[in-house]
């Protein structure tokens, strides 16, 4: 038994986030282990989460993983904590189809409760129908409670006591309507000044939550069975890769404020000895049998990384004899001819290994899940990019997989290969697929 459950949202921009943070915050204070999960494909705000924590958080997403696969993820992370929570993402029920990857559904597949995060603003007598809407519409999801957002006085908080008595639903308590307390954009969150503020955020809102909700009683009312029974048929997962030959292998992976999304179960399964090294403080490339160059926002780092001229070279002689390379996401500019940070901006040179050049654009992402026929592997991940590629005609011939959008419609992701280079600007997912099988 140990508290679990999960953080959603009435409806999208009612500050779940900020609530979930804060209650990752207030808990990790009280000294207890706060495993947390994010539901959904996004790595930017996974930072978040290890910031709130001080633990590693990871993703929880029914597009590019099975139910099966999910529940071993959270028995499997969550084992060692003390509480498990899971942010949910936009509204309760909102997934990619209908309810399909929501908050809602990784709630009832894990069997862990739910607690509703709803704006105080412009709240009205209508909020009770929508709580008992939501209490009624998956009669097997368990509703803990509900914490209310932006609240501005303590008359205000009475009324949605009300509200919530006449809907059945238990009130957990409020956050007070606090000035300066948004979150920053995501690629500004990887700044040491900034990350410095989100911590005085993070226990701003912690000691405003544990003024304003009995967080013993919260974690009473989500206490559950644990580990979560599996669904049945279960097929058992082969947990580590494999491959050929006894010696473990040497994964060299690029981590730094440049390099930060990766999914925890990529590198958790891969069972080797991981080596980390830094593009953008100028680390040595180790000696290994795998270079990983996950993603993230290189283009903040255009200059520095421009300057590791004999990282640059490691790279490039490690490549041309035939040592394997995976780059995903943001990892592809450091391969690419060019880095162009911004609009009118310098054009920086980078390793030069692949024959394309990488242009930020200006506040208008890329994003969506994607599917990539590679050989006989079907990849699944998702796309999160802010730059174009711009691919020399000898590209060409390097581009060899079909990428389609979860509809199905094709899309202009990219996926090149040179010798045992790989780059694709999608971040895919590893964790049942394997990672190795991409050179077999």
């Amino acid at each position: 038994m140990k508290p679990q459950f999960l953080v959603g949202a009435l409806m999208p921009g009612s500050g779940q986030t900020l609530v979930a943070l804060g209650l990752m915050r207030a808990l990790h204070n009280r000294g207890l282990h706060v495993q947390s999960f994010k539901c959904g494909p996004e790595l930017a705000e996974l930072r978040y989460h290890a910031l709130a924590t001080d633990h590693e958080p990871a993703n929880l997403d029914a597009w590019m993983s099975s139910h099966t696969h999910l529940q071993t993820l959270y028995n499997s992370y969550g084992e060692k904590a003390d509480v498990c929570l899971v942010e949910g993402k936009g509204g309760l029920f909102d997934g990619f189809r209908r309810a399909q990857g929501s908050g809602a559904e990784l709630a009832r597949l894990m069997r862990i409760p739910v607690v509703l995060v709803v704006s105080a603003r412009n709240a009205g007598y209508s909020t009770a129908a929508m709580l008992q809407g939501f209490k009624h519409f998956y009669t097997d999801l368990k509703i803990a409670g509900v914490i209310f957002n932006q609240v501005t006085s303590a008359a205000q908080y009475g009324f949605l006591r009300e509200t919530c008595a006449e809907a059945g639903v238990e009130c957990l308590g409020y956050l007070p309507l606090l000035e300066d307390a948004g979150l920053p954009p995501r690629h500004q969150a990887l700044t040491l000044p900034l990350r410095k503020s989100l911590d005085q955020l993070f226990n701003k809102v912690a000691e405003q939550l544990e003024q304003h909700i009995d967080l013993s009683k919260l974690l009473n009312l989500c206490t559950r069975i644990f580990p979560c029974a599996y669904s049945l048929p279960y097929i058992s997962e082969t947990e580590t890769e494999t491959w050929i030959g006894a010696r473990k292998l040497r994964i060299a992976l690029a981590s730094d404020p440049a390099f930060p999304f990766l999914y925890r179960r990529n590198i958790d399964r891969m069972q080797g000895e991981i080596i980390r090294f830094s593009p953008v403080f100028g680390s040595e490339l180790p000696q290994a049998d795998i270079v990983y160059l996950p993603g993230g926002y290189p283009e903040l780092f255009a200059r520095q990384l421009h300057r590791r001229k004999r990282l640059m070279e490691q790279l490039h002689t490690y490549v041309e004899n035939g040592g394997k390379l995976l780059a995903e996401g943001g990892g592809m500019a450091l391969l690419g001819q060019t880095l162009t940070a911004r609009p009118g901006g310098t054009a920086y040179e980078m390793a030069g290994i692949l024959p394309y050049s990488v242009y930020v654009k200006d506040n208008r992402p890329c994003n969506g899940y994607r599917q990539t026929s590679y050989r006989e592997l079907n990849l699944k991940g998702y796309e999160y990019r802010y730059f174009d590629i711009v691919p020399t005609e000898e590209a060409t011939s390097l581009q060899t997989p079909v990428c389609h959008a979860k509809g199905g419609e094709m899309l202009g992701s990219y996926f090149f290969r040179y010798k045992n280079c790989i780059a694709t600007s999608v971040h895919n997912y590893w964790g049942e697929t394997g990672l190795y099988k991409l050179w077999e």
